[in-house]
């Protein structure tokens, strides 16, 4: 059987998409809980993600809620407000 993984795509890049890993998790609800996460449409942030997947290039990420991605483009997160290098996924 398939993973579900392996099929998934980011619908901004094309590029497979991957779990984001602990420490960016972290840093990410961090900076929800301080306000300053923003989707690509500068809309903030307000829940704290329950996981996240990361494009390819580790440039966008999908919030995951109850277990469901959410893999609208639009809603998608630029990664480059989370600026510190150790938390990029290789």
């Amino acid at each position: 059987m398939i993973e579900l993984l392996e099929i998934l795509r980011c619908p901004a890049t094309g590029s497979r998409l991957r779990i984001a890993d602990q420490s960016l998790l972290d840093r990410l609800n961090q900076e929800i809980a301080n306000g300053r996460l923003h989707d690509r449409l500068g809309r903030q942030l307000t829940r704290e993600l329950d996981s996240a997947l990361v494009n390819a290039d580790s440039t966008l990420g999908y919030a995951i809620y109850d277990r469901i991605p959410s893999l609208v483009a639009d809603e998608s997160i630029p990664l480059g407000q989370v600026s510190d290098e150790e938390h990029k996924l290789e």
